[in-house]
């Protein structure tokens, strides 16, 4: 690792003890900071992991965020999850200690050349793609972020000769401050996350942060199709290289395609790794047939882009199952798709009036108090031939931990489904 010593007696606090917050408690614990962590839910789940950072001499609180656990600290970092109005945040900004993100940490340590990967829609199967081709250009490379594991669990491993695909989302790009990928790629820009930011102006900003410290050496990897994109593009400093969707390569191809040019690629590899791709769990994955009806986890779906993507690249009529934690979505973009694609929707979590509201009287709706109830009412629904589509468009924090939690629950429900019918 890089600036091993960066850490040492350093007074941290991490505020949020999801996986990120744990890989980077460990880290700073091992690299001989002083730690302590704060989260202000309080569950069984909770009190397991704190029993296990406790047991590193790490300080934990649970259900409350006390003054003192940030009181005279050098830094506090912040998961993702956590509200950028969140108590920790603003005492450690009043007392001017530095709030930095989980990735920047993860950046200060690592040694190996970063590909950082963000954009509303597409951000997973674009990270693990571009992990594939390094791998089958013979290079080590680590798919990490937003996906899979913690940046912060993986720096320990790896070499200056190593790559990491990083995936990035807006909120851990809030709090970077140094952090410079060798090659930044912004997929593309659309409607999300206004339940966090006050516009999409905001939004963008967010965004942007991935290659603002960028240099002459470094290079941005940017939708050439997206207005937005391309005039934010003009404030990078990096060598822009664009990408666009054709018939030979869809958009996500298409970014894969410039960052494997700019690492030296074979463009052979590289399609030999999307004719061996069989995509992302959690993403337009097939769970089961049942009785001549199709069941699709799209769980990773949390925007409405996303789902207009799948419901496009669906072959047959749905019944769609939708709905999670609102975040200022647009759903009545979705109106004509919906009514061309989608023979009923079966509705569930805190989004479920608004989507009610945006597509009643083009499809027949109901709403379900659990995903299970929502699986069967689809069912009934649905004739030989149509698929059950789970999009939900939605985070799914209302009832579940993560989208992949979700998607591994729909799952389990549809197999139990298979057995009865």
């Amino acid at each position: 690792m890089r600036n091993r010593d960066y850490f040492r007696d350093k007074k941290v606090t991490i505020v949020g003890l999801a996986r990120s917050g744990i890989s980077c408690a460990r880290l700073l614990a091992k690299l001989g900071a002083c730690v302590s962590v704060s989260d202000n839910q309080d569950t069984p789940a909770l009190r397991v992991k704190a029993k296990e950072l406790r047991a590193k001499n790490i300080r934990v609180e649970l259900g409350r965020h006390s003054p003192g656990f940030i009181k005279g600290g050098d830094l506090v970092v912040v998961s993702p999850g956590v509200a950028p109005d969140a108590l920790p945040l603003l005492w450690a900004r009043k007392s001017g200690i530095p709030v930095i993100s989980e990735i920047e940490v993860g950046w200060l340590l690592c040694p190996a050349k970063i590909i950082a990967v963000t954009g509303s829609n597409g951000k997973t199967t674009v990270t693990t793609l571009i992990g594939l081709i390094l791998k089958e250009a013979g290079k080590k490379a680590v798919v990490c972020g937003n996906i899979g594991n913690p940046f912060c669990g993986e720096v320990e491993k790896l070499r200056p000769q190593d790559y990491v695909s990083l995936e990035v989302s807006s909120f851990q790009l809030e709090n970077i401050r140094g952090f410079k990928p060798q090659v930044a790629v912004i997929l593309n820009f659309s409607r999300n996350h206004l339940d966090r930011y006050r516009n999409m102006k905001e939004y963008l900003a967010a965004k942007a942060c991935i290659f603002m410290k960028q240099g002459k050496g470094d290079a941005l990897v940017i939708n050439r199709d997206d207005a937005a994109l391309r005039r934010t593009a003009r404030r990078a400093k990096s060598r822009v290289v664009y990408f666009s969707a054709a018939k030979e390569a869809n958009a996500n191809e298409a970014a894969v395609m410039a960052v494997g040019s700019l690492l030296g690629i074979a463009q052979n590899k590289i399609r030999r790794v999307f004719q061996k791709f069989r995509g992302i769990e959690h993403r337009m994955e097939k769970a089961a047939r049942i009785r001549g009806v199709e069941f699709i986890n799209d769980s990773k779906s949390t925007t409405v882009d996303a789902t207009a993507w799948a419901l496009n690249n669906i072959a047959s009529r749905a019944i769609l199952i939708a709905g999670g934690r609102e975040k200022g979505n647009d759903y009545a973009v979705l109106r004509d798709l919906v009514r061309r694609k989608v023979k009923a929707a079966v509705l569930i979590g805190e989004a479920s009036a608004r989507i009610s509201r945006a597509f009643r009287g083009i499809i027949p709706l109901q709403r379900a108090a659990s995903l299970k109830e929502a699986i069967r009412l689809a069912f009934l629904r649905a004739s030989p031939g149509e698929c059950v589509l789970f999009s939900p468009m939605c985070k799914s924090f209302d009832m579940f931990a993560n989208y992949e939690e979700r998607g591994r629950l729909f799952k389990a429900a549809v197999r139990r489904l298979a057995k009865n019918n």
